[in-house]
Parts: C-alpha cells; sequence; structure tokens
C-alpha cells in the first residue's frame, strides 16, 4: 500500500511558466523524493513597461510517503 502526500508550493522563472513549474519540481526535491505528479493551480505574471517580466506558478505537488515496517529500520 502506498500513500501519497499533496503539497502546495509558489515558484517563479523570468522565462516561462512551464520553467517556474519545474523550477518548483527542483527546490522541491532538495527535500522530498518520489514526486509522482504535479498540478498546476494558478498562474499569474509580474509586468513592467508592458512586459512579462516574471512568470508565478501555484501549484500542488503529489509525493509518495516512505513507510517503515515494524521491527525493520530504513537505511
Amino acid at each position: 500500500m502506498s500513500i501519497v502526500k499533496v503539497l502546495e508550493v509558489m515558484s517563479n522563472s523570468t522565462k516561462s511558466w512551464e520553467d517556474a513549474a519545474q523550477n518548483a519540481i527542483n527546490h522541491a526535491s532538495k527535500t522530498l523524493h518520489n514526486i509522482r505528479s504535479i498540478w498546476i493551480q494558478e498562474q499569474s505574471a509580474s509586468v513592467l513597461n508592458n512586459k512579462i517580466i516574471e512568470y508565478r506558478v501555484t501549484v500542488k505537488l503529489s509525493f509518495e510517503i516512505d513507510l517503515i515496517e515494524k521491527g525493520k529500520s530504513k537505511k
């Protein structure tokens, strides 16, 4: 049996919304593993002089939680 947890994360990029989403995964994966999916909940952008200067996303990342069986230690 597996248990999946969902974590809401906000991220940004000066390139694109896709890059902002990838940045969310890249940064979250430094402390999480077993990331299984990403759901882009919201997109927004900052504008300066009629140009988009920053892309922002709010995403939900799902990841599988490691289970430790009784009597066994995780290595």
